[in-house]
């Protein structure tokens, strides 16, 4: 499995509206960086409670990029604030 598919099947896993995640990977020479996008009122599902799901995920990608590739890093897309 792909770390890509990992993540969005982990994602899809702990959120209520699976359809709206969305999982893209930059590649660059010596990383990839996984970007997961999930519905606003899911956010907190995929973070969990300090941080910890998000870093369990995180550690998972990076687990799992020993076979795939030198190194993995996850993100999440965050909502951007208004700035006045």
């Amino acid at each position: 499995m792909e770390m890509k598919e990992l993540i969005r099947y982990i994602a899809k896993a702990l959120v209520d509206n699976p359809e709206a995640v969305e999982v893209s990977e930059v590649e660059g020479e010596q990383t990839s960086v996984i970007e997961l996008k999930v519905a606003k009122e899911d956010l907190g599902k995929v973070i969990g409670k300090q941080g910890r799901t998000a870093r369990a995920m995180r550690r998972t990608a990076v687990f799992a990029s020993g076979w795939a590739s030198p190194a993995a890093t996850v993100t999440r897309n965050r909502p951007r604030r208004k700035t006045m």
